[in-house]
């Protein structure tokens, strides 16, 4: 048995994630490529925000997957790690703005 229910192996089986549904499988992949593709964005910038997202997202697989793709080309620690703080703080923003809603049923509460 493993120490971490991630292992790093699997992320090798990702391509095999249509098993079951082909059709679906081919249009996430055709989907996936076209929209991490360089385009108004370039590649680079595409990387370093799927970096972030998926560290948010808290995906192990994404986070290999990304970080070593980030490295393949040429993006600097420092530049993965405050893409990685943009990240952090748009939840943290995110939170706090839920507290939106706590706050109107406080004050509504209060009357």
């Amino acid at each position: 048995m493993s120490d971490t229910y991630y292992e790093t192996k699997d992320l090798a089986d990702f391509p095999n994630i249509g098993e079951h549904a082909p059709a679906l499988g081919d249009a996430f992949f055709d989907y996936y490529a076209k929209a991490t593709s360089a385009g108004a964005l370039t590649e680079r910038e595409k990387t370093l925000i799927a970096l972030a997202v998926s560290t948010v997202r808290h995906c192990p697989y994404c986070i290999d997957a990304y970080t070593n793709k980030c490295l393949s080309l040429g993006v600097s620690d420092e530049e993965m790690m405050e893409a990685v703080h943009v990240g952090a703080a748009m939840v943290a923003g995110d939170t706090l703005a839920h507290s939106t809603q706590m706050r109107k049923i406080l004050k509504q509460k209060e009357m």
